[in-house]
């Protein structure tokens, strides 16, 4: 990326050292799976985006202090 001159910088409140390529490329954060603290705010997230009590599980992560919300693997039977 092509270097940004100091008087850019200052109109942009940009730091001095750091590399800018995210402040211009926005789009570019890596997603990361949605984690609750309680189980039951786990289970009113599922369903307020419509999922049915046996469309999902709940999945302990990061250190087995968060839940998250895994959807169930619909068999065709």
């Amino acid at each position: 990326m092509q270097k940004i001159h100091t008087a850019i910088k200052r109109r942009l409140g940009l730091s001095r050292r750091r590399s800018h390529y995210y402040f211009f490329h926005f789009g570019t954060k890596k997603r990361r799976p949605k984690t609750f603290k309680t189980e039951k705010a786990a289970n009113e997230w599922a369903i307020k985006n419509g999922l049915k009590p046996e469309q999902y599980a709940l999945k302990k992560v990061k250190k087995e202090k968060r839940f998250q919300v895994v959807r169930a693997i619909q068999s065709n039977k």
